[in-house]
């Protein structure tokens, strides 16, 4: 828990560098309908409801039965009605007390959430996931290079680990079938020349493989790059398939991103 919570406040810090290079906090991303504004906002609402979660499970749920019929849109409104420093601000509060609550909890504690429950490892990772995708929304807006880390392997472990979630919520059956995955993770030796790390699931002699950098599978399983614009190799029909409705994160699958060429 406390290399996770770790990892997760390097997550936040990575983020936060970017947004103080965002001159208009108004400005659209490629998240329709949402501003640079509004994702910090969405990340601000949850940060908070994930605390309530781990502090609070009856409270949680009966804030969550208000926002499964508001919708998710309503995370965007606290946003809205404050200034870009406020809200800044007030997120920066409310992450740290996440995670300074979050580094005390039990690993084998299960967290209710708007899906199944999850172990509190699980719970932490995702946080994780969703800084680092919803702030690929506003690294795309910016302009800036946000430098790909090993923090990677946390969304690359979700999206591999969420397969039969991808089919179960596009209504599909699974096929029997292994998939192996091997990504090149981002870090170069002290020469600065070697990939990375290899970092692999699964069995490597299954004929069903998705391989490639670590950091154009993650940008495909959080729908924020269409895998015809990435550099991943696909071998098999499960696996391809599979990366067709890939998906690391909870909720409806949605539109994901339009193939740039």
């Amino acid at each position: 828990m406390q290399q996770l919570c770790a990892d997760l406040a390097a997550e936040h810090a990575a983020l936060d560098a970017v947004l103080e290079a965002a001159p208009d906090w108004d400005a659209p991303t490629p998240a329709e309908g949402w501003s640079i504004r509004d994702t910090v906002s969405h990340l601000w609402y949850f940060d908070q409801r994930a605390l309530l979660a781990l502090t609070d499970p009856e409270a949680f749920a009966a804030d969550a039965a208000v926002l499964l019929e508001r919708g998710v849109d309503a995370s965007v409104e606290p946003g809205r009605a404050i200034t870009p420093e406020e809200l800044h601000a007030n997120w920066r509060r409310d992450r740290t007390a996440l995670i300074e609550h979050a580094v005390t909890v039990d690993p084998s504690t299960r967290v209710p959430w708007y899906g199944p429950a999850m172990g509190a490892r699980s719970f932490i990772t995702a946080r994780l996931m969703e800084t680092w995708a919803h702030g690929q929304d506003i690294v795309d807006v910016v302009g800036v290079d946000r430098e790909p880390t090993d923090r990677l392997r946390h969304v690359a472990h979700i999206g591999v680990r969420a397969r039969p979630f991808s089919y179960a919520v596009n209504g599909r059956e699974m096929p029997d079938a292994e998939v192996y995955v091997a990504l090149t993770g981002p870090g170069r030796d002290v020469s600065g020349d070697a990939p990375g790390d290899v970092w692999e699931w699964g069995d490597a002699a299954a004929p069903d493989r998705v391989t490639g950098p670590a950091l154009d599978f993650c940008l495909v399983v959080t729908h924020r790059r269409h895998l015809a614009d990435t550099e991943l190799v696909i071998e098999g029909d499960a696996a391809t398939e599979w990366m067709s409705i890939a998906q690391a994160f909870a909720g409806p699958p949605g539109n994901g991103r339009a193939p740039q060429g």
